[in-house]
């Protein structure tokens, strides 16, 4: 009892302690601790955790990799391709918050959202690949447009002359299993509640992309902050 209090103690109250700084850096590429991919992930314990929600390398298109910093995507010059990813990790309970951002140019469908297992993560042609079906919804940063079951949900965020995207902008994404709800955040804007109604399944974090060269890195941060 002794024993598993102290381990409890360990894993559960100092999340920078040695034993979660060991298991970082045995678990984590050096570029991901050395750069600013976890700025947003202050401890070494979440750090972890962000390593293990990362995208998933068997779980991607034939057409994609996973940089060796485990946390980015990268998209090789195939034409006429769609390309996504999930994570290695779904969600069927809590809320839970991830960060998304493109590090080369969108091209004409850039999409970031949630998908569950069954969802296709490659199809010929540009098309917006996450959102085709009724097993994902996601947002098209290009024209701001939700996309759910091949269909367009109206534009977001719902305001006058919504900005775009820019290149290495992080978008934070919130997805609430217990009010079954999509949200996005900009920066500290919250742009509003996305997407309602979601199924009790277990739904990933997922992008696709059209664009050849292009990077999207994605960061698991835990329960979102309210306020």
């Amino acid at each position: 009892a002794l024993v598993c209090k102290l381990w409890h103690r360990v894993l559960h109250g100092d999340e920078n302690s040695e034993v979660w700084r060991s298991l970082a850096a045995r678990c984590l590429a050096e570029e991901a601790l050395r750069t600013d991919i976890l700025c947003n992930v202050p401890t070494y314990k979440g750090k972890v955790r962000a390593f293990h929600h990362a995208f998933s390398t068997n779980d991607c298109s034939r057409n994609v990799y996973i940089k060796k910093n485990g946390f980015t995507l990268h998209r090789n010059p195939i034409a006429q391709s769609t390309d996504g990813a999930r994570t290695k990790i779904g969600f069927s309970e809590g809320r839970h918050a991830w960060e998304v951002w493109w590090e080369g140019p969108l091209g004409t469908v850039a999409v970031i959202g949630i998908a569950t297992k069954r969802a296709a993560m490659q199809c010929q042609g540009y098309v917006a690949l996450l959102g085709s079906d009724d097993q994902s919804w996601g947002w098209n940063l290009v024209d701001n447009n939700l996309l759910h079951n091949g269909e367009v949900n109206g534009s977001f965020p719902q305001c006058n002359n919504a900005p775009k995207y820019q290149i290495g902008e992080r978008i934070r994404v919130i997805l609430d299993m217990e009010d079954k709800t999509l949200a996005f955040e900009r920066g500290y804007e919250f742009l509003g509640v996305a997407f309602r109604g979601l199924p009790k399944v277990c739904l990933y974090p997922a992008v696709s992309a059209v664009y050849g060269n292009t990077e999207v890195t994605l960061v698991y941060l835990g329960k979102p902050l309210d306020g």
